[in-house]
């Protein structure tokens, strides 16, 4: 492998994938009440726990997917989350839109499953720290 593929690559991914859920989860800081008549549209119980819960997951998620720290284990419980959410907030395939929302979250997922399995690479906190890097296997 180059070092681009080895150093750049994995720290863009994992900005790119980091994205979404940073900015999702400042969304609904910013209107949690939208959040919450949302969750509880779907009959989930306790909508507010739903939007503290969903909070915690996409900043601090996102968040330790920039920094590269605990980055496997970060990936595997954000592709949980994309794959979770997708098909109880966008189950409604015949609207266009609804696929659309459900097959990026698939698209994630998937996304998210190849940082959990070759790591954060090597301009991460868990490089500094003896941690994954690009290639090495799930502990």
């Amino acid at each position: 492998m180059n070092n681009a593929n080895t150093t750049t690559l994995p720290l863009i991914s994992r900005l790119l994938m980091a994205t979404i859920f940073v900015f999702s989860g400042l969304g609904k800081i910013a209107a949690p009440a939208a959040t919450i008549g949302y969750i509880g549209a779907m009959g989930l119980p306790f909508p507010t726990l739903g939007l503290l819960g969903a909070i915690v997951i996409e900043v601090g998620g996102g968040l330790l997917l920039v920094a590269g720290l605990q980055t496997r284990a970060t990936a595997l419980v954000l592709a949980g989350f994309s794959l979770v959410t997708g098909l109880i907030f966008h189950h409604a395939i015949g609207d266009q839109n609804q696929l659309i929302h459900l097959l990026k979250n698939i698209a994630m997922a998937g996304g998210l499953l190849q940082i959990a399995a070759y790591g954060a690479g090597s301009l991460s906190l868990d490089a500094r720290r003896g941690g994954t890097l690009v290639g090495r296997a799930l502990p």
